[in-house]
C-alpha cells in the first residue's frame, strides 16, 4: 500500500504542465538519438546535461530519464527501414526487421516493435517498483565495507561484459580509474595528478569524457565511414500490425520482457545483451527456427522488448544502490550528484518525492512514446535523408556548446576534442568506452569506501571478508574472475589446436 500511494503522489508530481513538457521533450530527443546513428544516449545525456543546471531535480532527470527510454524505441526505426541501427541494443532487430521492410512489411515490424516496447516499458517500470524498494531496504544494511565490495563486484562484471575482449575491458577500466585518482586526494586533501594545471585541481570531468568518447568518437568513425543509405517509405496506413500478427508475437514479448528487465537489473549487462540473448531464446523456442533472419516476427518483438525492459531494469542497481550498470546510467549517476543528490538506499528515505515522480514519469513516458513513434516514424525515417556532411557539424557544434557551457572554460572544450580522438581509436580498435566511464565515476567512491571501512576497523583488512554481506560479494566476484579465467583460457587453447591442425 505504501508503494501504492507514493507512486500515486508520483503521478501528481509529474502531470504538472513543466514536467509533463519535460518528458515529452526528453522523449522526443530520445527517440530522434535512437535513430540517428552517431549518438547514443550517454552522449546526449551529457550534451543536454548542463541545460539542467540550476533546474529543479524533479524535471532535469524526468527530461533525462525520458531520453534513456527514449533512446531505446527510436533504435528500431532504422534498423528496420535502413538496416543501419540507431543504437547497439537495435543490432538483432534488423536480423528480421530489415528482412520483413523488404517484403513489404516494414510497418508491420515498426508496428510491434513500438507495441513491444510499449508493454515491456510498462511491465519493466512495475518491476521497477516491486523490486527496487525491497533492495533499497536490504541496502540499508551496507557499510563502507559492503558497499566497497559491490563496487568490486560491479566493476568486474562490467568488464567482463564490457566488450568482446576482457583484457581491452580491462584496460579501459583501468584508464577509466587513473583518471578518477586526479584531482584531490579524498582523504589528505591534497592534490594528485594536476601536473601544475589548475583546471585539473577539480578531477577529469566526466561529462566532458561522455561527449568526447561517445559523441565526437562516433562521429569521427561515422564520418570516416561515410555512411550511404536509401530509406523505404513506409505509409502510416501500413503501420499497424494484424491482430494475427500481434498474436504471433505476444509470447515473444512476454519472454522478451522478463530476459530484458533481469539482464538489465543486474551490474555491467545492459540492452545490448538482453536483446541478444532474447533472440536466442526466440530461435531456440521457435517450431521453425530457419524463420528467423529471413522476416520473423518474432525476431522484432522479443529483442525491441527485452532491450526496453533492460532500461527499466538498469534503473534498479542505479536508484536502490547507487551502483551504474552502463554507460548511460553512469551519466545519470553523475548527474544526481551533480543536484546535490546521494544515489542509494537512502534516497528512498530522503528524498521519496522525487525517486516516486522519476518512477512515476516511466509510466508517462511509456505512454508519450507509443503515440509518438506510430504517427511519426515515416517523418523519423525521412530525417535519415539529411546527408550526413550537414549532420555530422551540428553534433560537433552541440558538444562543443555543451563542454564550453559547463564553466565557461575553453578548457573543457579542448579536453572534449582530446577525448573524442581518444574515443576514435578506441572505436577503430574496438576498446569499449563504458568500462572507462563507468570506473570514472565509481573509482573515487570505491577508494572513498575503502578509507572509510579501513578506518573504521582501525585498519584491520580482514573485515572485508568477516562481514557477512561483504564476504559474500567478495567470494561472487572472486568465482566470477576464475570461471572467466578458465573460459577465456580454455577458448584460447582451443584455438590453438585449430590452427596447428
Amino acid at each position: 500500500m505504501d508503494a501504492f500511494h507514493n507512486l500515486i503522489q508520483g503521478f501528481s508530481a509529474v502531470l504538472t504542465p513543466f514536467n509533463l513538457g519535460m518528458a515529452v521533450i526528453g522523449c522526443f530527443f530520445g527517440t530522434l538519438v535512437g535513430i540517428l546513428p552517431g549518438l547514443g544516449p550517454s552522449a546526449t545525456i551529457a550534451m543536454l546535461l548542463p541545460l539542467t543546471f540550476g533546474m529543479n531535480p524533479t524535471p532535469a532527470m524526468i527530461m533525462i530519464c525520458a531520453i534513456y527510454y527514449g533512446a531505446m524505441y527510436g533504435g528500431s526505426t532504422t534498423s528496420i527501414l535502413i538496416n543501419v541501427p540507431g543504437e547497439s541494443a537495435s543490432v538483432v532487430t534488423t536480423f528480421d526487421g530489415y528482412a520483413m521492410a523488404r517484403q513489404g512489411r516494414g510497418g508491420v515490424a515498426l508496428g510491434i516493435s513500438a507495441i513491444g516496447s510499449f508493454t515491456a516499458g510498462i511491465l519493466g517500470t512495475f518491476g521497477l517498483i516491486f523490486v527496487c524498494v525491497p533492495l533499497a531496504a536490504f541496502g540499508l544494511r551496507f557499510g563502507p565495507a559492503e558497499y566497497f565490495s559491490l563496487i568490486v563486484t560491479g566493476m568486474l562484471t562490467i568488464v567482463f561484459v564490457g566488450g568482446k575482449s576482457i583484457a581491452k575491458s580491462l584496460m579501459s577500466g583501468v584508464i577509466g580509474m587513473a583518471l578518477g585518482t586526479v584531482g584531490i586526494d579524498v582523504v589528505q586533501g591534497a592534490p594528485r595528478f594536476v601536473y601544475d594545471v589548475p583546471q585539473l585541481m577539480d578531477g577529469v570531468s566526466f561529462v566532458v569524457v561522455v561527449m568526447g568518447l561517445f559523441g565526437i568518437g562516433e562521429v569521427l568513425v561515422s564520418a570516416e565511414e561515410r555512411m550511404k543509405v536509401v530509406p523505404i517509405k513506409v505509409k502510416f496506413r501500413d503501420l499497424w500490425p494484424t491482430v494475427a500478427d500481434i498474436l504471433q508475437a505476444k509470447w515473444a514479448i512476454i519472454r522478451g520482457t522478463a530476459v530484458g528487465f533481469f539482464i538489465g537489473a543486474l551490474p555491467g549487462t545492459g540492452a545490448t545483451i538482453a536483446s541478444f540473448v532474447s533472440y536466442g531464446i526466440e530461435k531456440s523456442a521457435a517450431k521453425n527456427p530457419e524463420r528467423f533472419g529471413k522476416g520473423a516476427i518474432e525476431g522484432v518483438a522479443g529483442p525491441e522488448s527485452a532491450n526496453n525492459a533492460a532500461s527499466s531494469g538498469a534503473m534498479v542497481p542505479l536508484l536502490a544502490l547507487g551502483i551504474p550498470g552502463s554507460g548511460a546510467t553512469a551519466v545519470m549517476l553523475g548527474a544526481l550528484m551533480l543536484y546535490g543528490l546521494k544515489p542509494g538506499p537512502r534516497l528512498f528515505i530522503t528524498n521519496p518525492d522525487f525517486v516516486w515522480a522519476v518512477i512515476a514519469s516511466m509510466f508517462i513516458g511509456n505512454m508519450i512514446l507509443i503515440f509518438m513513434n506510430l504517427p511519426m516514424a515515416p517523418l523519423f525515417a525521412l530525417g535519415l535523408r539529411i546527408p550526413y556532411r550537414y549532420l555530422y557539424p551540428g553534433i560537433l557544434l552541440i558538444c562543443i556548446i555543451g563542454a564550453y557551457s559547463l564553466k565557461n572554460n575553453v578548457y573543457d572544450v579542448w579536453v572534449m576534442l582530446i577525448f573524442g580522438v581518444f574515443g576514435y581509436f578506441m572505436k577503430k580498435y574496438d576498446i569499449p568506452g563504458g568500462p572507462m566511464v563507468i570506473a570514472l565515476v565509481l573509482g573515487p567512491m570505491l577508494e572513498f569506501n575503502l578509507y572509510r571501512a579501513l578506518a573504521l576497523s582501525r585498519g584491520d583488512v580482514t573485515t572485508f571478508f568477516t562481514r557477512p554481506i561483504s564476504g559474500t560479494l567478495l567470494a561472487i566476484a572472486a568465482v566470477m574472475t576464475i570461471v572467466v579465467t578458465f573460459k577465456t583460457v580454455r577458448m584460447k587453447r582451443a584455438m590453438i589446436e585449430e590452427k596447428e591442425e
